[in-house]
């Protein structure tokens, strides 16, 4: 553990906190991101390697990926599989279709290197915190020798299965936080029209059942108008895409996650694309 070479490709909102949580076990190498502004940044910051291409990774053991898109992964990927050397490990962070996760896998695994799907929960405070929930699909040993690093910035990891198995959960989780932002937006949206005082309905829902994640960390920003992501519209559609996809297959119709995708594609359409997903009560305020 004390002689393992980490390098993290993608500094966004999620990216960059673990960055610097992986500095804090001394393991961090190299940094990279597409902006190389950024990567240049953090690297300055943090006193390691600003990584220019795939090549600037090759001496690392492990890999941490925290992109956006299917295609960046694969991208990268594709990349890595040709730099890397046998043993070593990529963890991808990035929420993406399951079989997209499967692919990496095989390809990482032509050339005997672990590929471990492990998509997260916990939004933008629990990265910066290193709070944040994470489902991991692919080989256990190889979690097992990379798990501290993962720990720095996780309060909890958990192994799910096979390749795959952890986009799978992060799919579960995305169709419950979905739900929860149209309640939580509904319900807020509600107590504005009944005229109820923000300052004493908040912490009453927050002591009782109501009480959740999104509406002790936006419940208060949202009734101000307030939509710095946070997680933001268009990523939560690309997500829920990919949720749609996945209960198409399996032959489940899903009305939450119909309502949200049609609700965040509306969004964008109004140009909060950008925009923290407690956007949502505009919607809701109706007119």
């Amino acid at each position: 553990m004390n002689k393992m070479k980490v390098g993290l490709i993608g500094l966004g909102a999620m990216g960059a906190p673990m960055a610097r949580h992986i500095h804090t076990t001394g393991l961090l190498i190299a940094v990279g991101n597409r902006t190389q502004a950024k990567a240049d940044a953090m690297a300055a910051e943090l006193s390691v390697r600003a990584a220019r291409s795939a090549a600037n990774f090759a001496d690392c053991d492990l890999v941490v990926l925290c992109v956006s898109l299917d295609a960046d992964v694969l991208e990268n990927v594709a990349a890595l599989a040709e730099v890397l050397k046998p043993g070593a490990v990529v963890i991808d962070h990035s929420t993406v279709a399951v079989e997209t996760a499967r692919r990496c896998a095989a390809m990482l695994g032509a050339h005997n290197i672990a590929f471990l799907d492990a998509p997260v929960s916990g939004g933008v405070e629990g990265a910066r915190n290193g709070k944040l929930s994470v489902m991991v699909g692919g080989n256990s040993e190889a979690l097992d020798n990379v798990r501290p690093v993962i720990e720095s910035y996780a309060a909890r990891v958990t192994h799910m299965g096979a390749s795959g198995a952890g986009q799978a959960a992060k799919a579960v989780n995305q169709v419950l936080v979905a739900g929860i932002n149209e309640a939580v937006s509904e319900g807020l949206a509600l107590g504005e029209k009944l005229g109820l005082n923000p300052d004493k309905l908040l912490p009453t829902l927050l002591a009782g059942a109501a009480s959740n994640w999104f509406l002790e960390k936006r419940g208060a920003t949202m009734l101000r108008d307030e939509f710095t992501p946070g997680f933001k519209c268009a990523h939560m559609l690309k997500d829920l895409r990919i949720v749609q996809s996945i209960a198409r297959d399996c032959g489940l119709r899903l009305p939450t996650v119909e309502q949200a995708l049609a609700d965040y594609a509306e969004l964008i359409e109004h140009g909060q694309g950008e925009a923290d997903t407690s956007a949502l009560i505009t919607l809701k305020r109706g007119g």
